[in-house]
Order: C-alpha cells, then structure tokens, then sequence
C-alpha cells in the first residue's frame, strides 16, 4: 500500500519543452519542436478561497478519496468471498487474489502509454474510469447467489476483476501527475502540500473502506447469509461518484496534450543496444566502454547515459519483489489466519478482514516516528543509517514478521481439533433416548465406542477416531438398551465427521447417522444446526432473512451461521403454535447442535452440544506482525524511493516508478507460485517465504556494500566525458534503417 502512495511522486524530463514537472511515465522526444504562434493570454483558473491553490485539484483530491475507498474496500473481502461464497480452496483463493493484484500493478504500465501517447490524462482517466466502474457493476452481479449458479459467479467475477485490474492501474499513473499539471511553475510549494493532502485522501479512503466494508458483509444480512452484493456494490458507488466528481471539474483542468512517452523511448534505446552490438560483434570493430553505447547511433548522448544510471539502480531492484511477496499476504493468507481467530476483543467484534486496516493506520503512525524521533537518535549515536541500510533492515523486520506469524499459526493448529486422515473418520455417538446406552461395534474388533454406558443427553467431550482399513465401510452397531439389544448398520466414507444419533422408536430404539459439515465456521461466526423430536416441522428466526426449517421426527437441519452472542429467546414457529428457545452463549468460532424436545411441561427447550470447540487464541495476537511488517514497510518503501530518486537523473524518475510498481507485480506473482505449486502446510510456508527473503536480504546487501552512489549533478560531467569516445567509435558501423 505504502510503496503505491510512494510511487506517485512526479518527475522532471529533460527531452520535453514546455512540460509539467510532474508527469507520471514522461515522454522523450529527440525532435526539433517548431515554435508555436504566440497565443492571447488566457483567464487564469479559479482559485480555493482567494489562494494560489485551484478549485480544481478540489475534484481530483476527492476523487482519488473515492477510487481509493472503492479499491481498498472490495479488495477487503476479496479472499473471504473466494473462500466462503465461490467455494475455492484457500490456496486458489490466494492465487487468484494475487493474480488480482499482480495485474493490478502491470497494467499502469499500459495507462501511462494510452496517456502519454494517444489520449492524454483527462481522457484516460475518464474512459478507464468507465471500464473500472463497469468491472465493479459485473463483480457486484457475480456476488448475488440469485443470479446463476456457481459457474456464472466465477465468470463474473473474473471478468469483473479482470476490468477493475484495467481500470485502477490504468489511471494509477495519471491522476496524480494531472493534478501537478493543474499548478502554474511558480506555485512549487502550494504544488508540494498538494500532493501531502493528495496522499492523506488515499491514506483515509483505504483506512476507512478497510473497516466499513467487512462490516458490510457480515453485519448485514442477505439472501440468507453474508452480504457480498452489498460489500462489493458499496466500493462500486463509490467509483461512479469518483468519476462524476472528477467529469463535473471538466472545464476547470488545464490540459496538456499528450506527446510520447519515456518508457518506451528507454526501451526502444536498449533494444537498439543490444540488437547494434549483435550486428556489430566482429573482432575488427572497436570494443565501448559500455554495452548502451552501442546506441549512440540513434539516440541522444544524454539519453543513453542517463539509461545508464538507471541500469545501476534496475540492478539493485532484482532482491526487491520477494520483500513486495511477504507484503502484500496481507490481504490473503493472513486474513485466512484471522477466520481461526477469536475477533471478540471486549470493546468491539472484529471481523477478520478489519485486522488490515492496521496496515494504513500504522503508517500514519509510523512515519513521522522514523522520521522526527527514531532516524535523528540513531544519527546522534553516529551510526551510518543510510538509505540501502534501512531498507536491508526493513527486509530482516519482515522476515521476524513473518517468524511471528509462523508462531501464530503453530500454535493455532495446537489448538484446533485435529481432523480424520486417510482411511480414518471421526464419530460422536448423542443418546437422545431416555436411559443410558451402552454401544459396541460389532466386526474384526468388536470393540465398545466408549468404555462406560452413554447416559442419556450426555455430553460428549471429543469425536472418536475409527479405522476404515478402505475408503468407504459399512459399520455394524450393536446398541443395548435396559433389557433390549438391537442391531443397525451404517456406511462411512473416509475423512469425514459424523454423529451417530440414538433416538426413541416406541419401546425401543433407533439409530441414524449424520455427516457433519467440516469447516462449517466461516468469518469467524457461529454455526448452529438442529435436531427436531418434535412431531410437526419447527421454523426457526436467527436474525436472517429466511428461516430455517427443520423437518419433523428427528429431522436435522443444515448449519447456519450466526452472528456471535446471546441468544436468551429465538424465535420458533410450527403450523399451530409459536415458541421461543433460549440457544444461551453462541461462541466465536464454534459450532453447535441443538435438540429440540418437549419432554417437560415448561413446553419446547433446546439442548446444546458442541460439535467444534469455541476459539480460543484472540485476533489480537496478529498485531505484532502488523506492527513489524508495517515498520518494515516504512523503511523499505519510504528510502527506496528516496535512494533511487536520488541516484538516477530527474528524466529516469518515472521509469523508476514504473519499475517499482512492476516489483510490487513480481512479488504478488511468487505468492501466487508458491500457494499454487508449493504444496506446504501453511506454518511451513510462512517459513520458507522468512527464510527466503532472509537469503534475499544477504544477497541484497552484499550488493549494497559494492554500490558506490553517484550524485544525480555528477552525471553530466560523465556525459561530456564519454563524447569523444563515443564519436571515435561510430566508423565502419554496420547498421540498417538508422538515423546518424
């Protein structure tokens, strides 16, 4: 998130006349530009409350509120809606997410090529903004379970995702630098506040998105269950009142014509390199100095040493996308840790996608800390801080954040219930007759379930392991009740939980198996589902938008999940009576079983046994390796800007950027390698990604302790110092379709 704020930051380029200092992506022209004839002055734009600021930065700066809210929030719940409403695996749902985001961050690339060479700023953010309001329409659609089956909601929301990934990174380079361009040259520093409050609304439009949309998803309840529709619609209004605000300052903008693009002409200079180098690789040309100068040919001197510092810094960017794989899990594998955690905090309910919002609120935090009180005491103490320091010390930071979550996670699976393996199942057996049952399976071992009589309505403390020998097998059951023995058979699959239930049947007794729902608890709600003894089918109310219905005589019903809490009276209704049962404390995380019965004449009760134990480990033990990653992010993001900014000439700064975002793409990509192909249990994964950016760190800073830093003034001196040789070397040439 940092390292996108970051990269906003404008540039200057050389090769252009008549330019805005700070356009994102900067085109290069090596042209002679034809004097314009001069034009009548025009009305200076109007201005915010009689100061040198101008109204129109007003829709830009709230526009980029809303995009930045429409974003953040729908990217909140992104994973869970994987999870929980497409029914993928936590291993495709991170993939995807990622794919999401890695793209997100590649298409910039193609953004700042449409404005820079074709439409320009305005254009391009206003028709990227109509493709990014219509992926927001197509992924709401795709989260409305009335709406086609399962195979409409996945193509819905990847074409949705698909157009949302065009839309945000399309104008990610544009809206920022067309801001700039709304300043006269004179106004530098009314410019430089701009861009402190233009940061601040993306600070606040994700801070605020990141807390109120999963609210909006578990608090609010519709067709039956969570409310994705509405966790995504939300951000989608948000976008269309983006644009609109952005489209009402039309007529305020000073809009600059677009006129090529620096990227490509960096691209095209090395390519051209490398291709005349290749042409020209006989022993009797003369060897350069340097592998670019193979482009003197074409292209301008400046240009090509100018490439050259940016080679130095791209050289150092290679470690950078393992720190960006750490990062951005985030939003994925450490949102899925938080499902297995207890939100309940005392004061507030968190839902497991709100952990993220420490991320912004930390960096708010965390960055004038660094800057005012923590670098000015490590200066006093004379050590050497610099900026390649810091960012190898924000890796180790995010590797010990990473060893914390790996902590986390082992001791969350400690405490989890273990779950039946290959040619095993796990059986709870609930007497719902009314004496004790003694219970014997009958076969190769012919061994008792429990060593004592199962009294009736006891509780059991824990399933039983049972060994199959095969995949499937039909379990014969011998129950003996008061003075009857009676025999049934049941069959069982592998890995499975199932619940043998004993119930009344005359003067005698019966039995009936049920397959319980694994991970039935989802976003860190309850689940509960009920046994009917009753004669007549019981409608329940659990605060949802459709009741749930349980058949009679011993009829179950599905798992539901409710929202955590007391329960002291729900709502029952039968054909001719209407009742309410006190459910008592539903547990974070749990599930329960409920036993409808009327065996006293207090009328209908309910008995509750717990079929998976209530969460014990509190979300808040996630907030170390927020507080670690999130100052990892701090010196790593903040100073690598900074460092390279530093290093490379004013007309190289927006192909740092572009660089930059695409090392943010390469490190969504490795998560999504490793979560698709790695196949490691999830404590084990989070070590292999500390240890592999751990070895990355080394790798980085033996290349940090080689650089020796160049200051940006000192590369004109090294330009006109290569003129000479540069010339000597342009004789008996073999070149084609080149300008000398």
């Amino acid at each position: 998130m940092l390292g996108e704020r970051e990269s906003k930051e404008p540039a200057m380029n050389p090769f252009r006349k008549n330019e805005s200092k700070e356009t994102f992506f900067l085109p290069v022209s090596t042209e002679e530009v034809s004097p314009r004839p001069p034009s009548l002055p025009k009305k200076p734009p109007p201005k915010i409350c009689g100061s040198n600021y101008p109204l129109s930065i007003a829709f830009i700066v709230v526009n980029e509120f809303c995009e930045r809210f429409s974003y953040y929030g729908m990217k909140a719940v992104l994973t869970l809606y994987f999870l929980y409403f497409l029914h993928w695996t936590e291993d495709t749902s991170t993939s995807v997410y990622h794919a999401f985001t890695s793209l997100c961050y590649f298409t910039p690339i193609l953004g700042a090529a449409i404005a820079d060479s074709w439409l320009g700023k305005f254009k391009t953010i206003v028709y990227l903004s109509l493709v990014y309001v219509l992926g927001h329409v197509i992924k709401s659609l795709g989260a409305l379970p009335v709406l086609g089956g399962h195979m409409v909601h996945t193509v819905l929301s990847l074409v949705g995702l698909s157009l949302i990934a065009l839309g945000t990174g399309g104008i990610k380079p544009c809206v920022a630098a067309f801001g700039g361009d709304q300043f006269e040259q004179k106004h530098e520093e009314e410019r430089a506040r701009y861009f402190s409050v233009f940061y601040l609304s993306i600070n606040a439009g994700s801070l605020i998105s990141t807390f109120i949309t999963p609210m909006l998803r578990g608090d609010v309840q519709c067709f039956g269950g969570d409310c994705y529709a509405l966790a995504f619609g939300v951000p989608g209004l948000l976008m269309v009142i983006a644009l609109v605000v952005f489209a009402m300052g039309s007529k305020m903008y000073k809009k600059t014509p677009p006129e090529g693009n620096i990227v490509t002409q960096v691209v095209k200079c090395i390519w051209f390199a490398v291709s005349n180098r290749f042409k020209n690789r006989s022993r009797d040309i003369t060897k350069r100095e340097h592998w670019l100068d193979w482009a003197a040919e074409k292209y301008p001197k400046r240009l090509i040493m100018d490439v050259k510092a940016l080679t130095r810094i791209l050289f150092l960017y290679i470690p950078l996308p393992m720190f960006w794989a750490l990062l951005e899990q985030q939003g994925s594998r450490w949102t899925l840790q938080a499902t297995r955690m207890n939100g309940n905090l005392g004061f507030i309910v968190l839902q497991p996608e709100q952990m993220q919002v420490l991320n912004p609120l930390l960096v708010l935090i965390f960055i004038p800390l660094f800057d005012l009180v923590i670098y000015r005491l490590v200066s006093k103490c004379g050590i050497n801080f610099s900026s390649l320091r810091k960012m190898a010390v924000g890796m180790i930071l995010a590797c010990l954040a990473f060893a914390v979550v790996a902590v986390v996670e082992i001791k969350i699976n400690e405490m989890a219930p273990s779950q039946p393996g290959r040619q095993e199942i796990f059986l709870q057996v609930l007497n719902l007759a009314d004496d004790e049952v003694k219970v014997t399976m009958q076969g190769d071992e012919n061994n008792s379930l429990l060593a004592e009589s199962i009294k009736s309505f006891q509780k059991m403390s824990h399933y039983s392991k049972l060994h199959l020998k095969t995949e499937s097998k039909d379990f014969r059951f011998h129950l003996k009740y008061r003075n009857l023995s009676v025999y049934t058979e049941h069959s069982v699959e592998e890995k499975n939980w199932y619940s043998l239930l004993i119930r009344e049947d005359g003067n005698s007794i019966s039995s009936m198996m049920v397959k319980d729902t694994e991970n039935v608890t989802t976003n860190g709600m309850t689940a509960v589902r009920f046994v009917n003894t009753l004669s007549k089918e019981v409608n329940i109310s659990l605060g949802t938008n459709l009741p749930l219905s349980v058949g009679e005589d011993y009829g179950v019903s599905a798992y539901r999940n409710v929202q955590t809490g007391e329960y002291p009276a729900v709502q029952c209704k039968t054909e001719d009576d209407d009742f309410s049962l006190n459910l008592g404390l539903v547990d974070f995380g749990a599930a329960y079983l409920f036993v409808i019965t009327n065996s006293t004449n207090q009328g209908p009760q309910a008995w509750k046994t717990e079929d998976i134990p209530a969460t014990k480990i509190s979300i808040a033990w996630q907030l170390p390796q927020y507080v670690l990653v999130t100052a990892a992010e701090v010196m790593f993001s903040v100073t690598g800007l900074e460092f390279s900014y530093s290093q490379a000439p004013s007309s190289m700064k927006s192909v740092l950027q572009a660089a930059w975002l695409l090392t943010i793409g390469v490190g969504n990509f490795i998560v999504l390698a490793v979560a698709q192909f790695g196949g490691l249990v999830q404590w084990a994964e989070f070590i292999l990604f500390s240890c592999l950016l751990l070895v990355v760190c080394l790798v980085f800073s033996i290349m940090a302790y080689y650089y020796v830093p160049v200051k940006p003034e000192n590369i004109q001196e090294l330009a006109e110092k290569q003129i000479p040789y540069m010339q000597k070397n342009m004789i008996n040439l073999k070149t084609k379709n080149t300008k000398l």
